[in-house]
């Protein structure tokens, strides 16, 4: 196995290429800078250390065998992983990390976030930055769990934390207004108002599921004993309420269009609000000691620079033109 292991050289897989390529020894010799017989014998040990033929010799030009076709093909694979190890390494050198995890809560709005992605790749056209991107769309603790157990190095939509660990910085995001709102035909509506938790109760209740694994899941807004319908995402619970399957507290942006024309109604409550503050965090890197020194890398750098815009905080809080009913999220 270690014979095999040796021979399979950068250097033997691209003289296969070029073989294969060029259709003769004599051809790829020229293009490779060496003599026939030098090439020819290469083979030969390549083919002794795997124990097959790799090109049919009786034929005046040099044809793979299946064998040699199954070389060139994973020969190219291997060439290739090569090449993008070698330059994922020469990013990491220059700053950009090699890959960045961006968990999101599915509250905020899709459409800008989409749009900071679209500009992130446009950093250097046509291939990006470099850096491997992964978005991430969670729900209440499920955002921060993300950040916390290392799977994330940006959340986004997050609420407040009393004692975030030392290597995790928190800024605020913004706050959401939430109300509560019903499809037009649903009961609610023909009751007075403020609804009580008393009248609450007895309707059932659509809420996202807390997407956390390992944290305590947040329950917001529930009553004992009420009737819930669960969904994975706000833009499902959206569709939900818009259909009449249950009540439910949503942002206002979400709502607004709805609102307007009559597909839902807000409903004022007795209960107070709860608060709709959100914050962004992100880990530092490992072996940055304090807070005030440490650096992230180019990639969460560029991320952190557009979170500190306030029309990208304000965007992310408030546009959510691109819902419709009917698509879930």
């Amino acid at each position: 196995m270690t014979e095999r292991r040796n021979v399979l050289t950068p250097e033997a897989l691209a003289m296969v290429d070029v073989i294969a390529r060029t259709g003769s020894f004599a051809a790829a010799a020229r293009e490779l800078g060496k003599v026939p017989s030098a090439l020819t014998y290469s083979v030969r040990q390549l083919e002794e250390a795997l124990d097959v033929l790799l090109f049919d010799r009786r034929s005046r030009q040099a044809r793979l065998t299946a064998a040699g076709e199954e070389l060139l093909e994973e020969g190219r694979r291997l060439l290739q992983e090569m090449d993008a190890v070698a330059n994922r390494v020469r990013r990491v050198a220059s700053g950009w990390e090699s890959q960045l995890c961006v968990a999101v809560d599915s509250i905020l709005s899709s459409l800008t976030v989409f749009e900071l992605c679209e500009a992130f790749y446009a950093l250097n056209p046509p291939h990006g930055p470099g850096t491997r991107l992964r978005l991430r769309s969670e729900v209440l603790a499920g955002t921060w769990e993300a950040l916390v157990t290392g799977v994330a190095d940006l959340a986004i939509g997050i609420s407040a934390v009393q004692s975030p660990p030392s290597n995790i910085t928190m800024q605020p995001l913004g706050e959401l207004k939430i109300v509560y709102v019903v499809a037009p035909h649903h009961p609610l509506t023909r009751t007075s108002q403020p609804l009580s938790d008393a009248e609450l109760v007895h309707h059932r209740a659509v809420a996202v599921a807390d997407s956390a694994q390992r944290l305590t899941p947040l329950t917001v807004n529930l009553l004992p004993g009420q009737d819930v319908f669960t969904v994975p995402s706000v833009a499902s619970k959206l569709e939900a309420i818009l259909r009449g399957l249950g009540g439910g507290f949503l942002p206002e942006t979400l709502v607004r269009e709805h609102v307007e024309v009559g597909r839902l109604v807000v409903r004022q409550v007795e209960r107070p609000r709860v608060s709709g503050k959100l914050f962004y965090a992100w880990r530092l890197p490992p072996g940055s000691g304090t807070r005030s020194r440490a650096r992230p890398g180019l990639a969460l750098e560029w991320w952190l620079a557009q979170l500190e815009r306030p029309a990208t905080r304000t965007a992310l809080l408030e546009r959510h033109s691109g819902w419709r009913p009917g698509l879930l999220g």
